[in-house]
């Protein structure tokens, strides 16, 4: 396995220009369909991520506030836990709005 992965690292590093070899698109040119299907999908994408993140975290503080009913206890323990994973289900949200923010602005819409 490691022979075939030398000779394709080398390529990929000996040729860089094919990959930036794109001519760039005349001045009256449109850029075809990107910048509309970006809108769409950035903003499909934020709602699902929305909605998803939401659910989550619903069924985790309801998960949350069972366990401290039946173990009062550690209720410390489990409201540490709780926070540490509703922080984690909120960055899923945050990485999609920052997607949707590159696709929004790295490709402009033209029309």
């Amino acid at each position: 396995m490691r022979r075939s992965l030398i000779p394709a690292a080398v390529a990929v590093l000996a040729f860089p220009g094919f990959a930036l070899a794109q001519a760039a698109p005349a001045a009256g040119a449109t850029t075809g369909w990107v910048g509309p299907f970006g809108v769409l999908v950035a903003g499909f994408a934020m709602a699902f991520a929305a909605g998803l993140c939401a659910l989550g975290q619903g069924r985790a503080i309801a998960a949350a506030v069972d366990a401290m009913a039946r173990q009062p206890g550690a209720a410390a323990r489990i409201q540490t836990a709780m926070i540490i994973g509703l922080a984690l289900i909120e960055s899923l949200a945050i990485y999609v709005l920052v997607v949707a923010m590159i696709l929004l602005f790295v490709q402009p819409i033209t029309g």
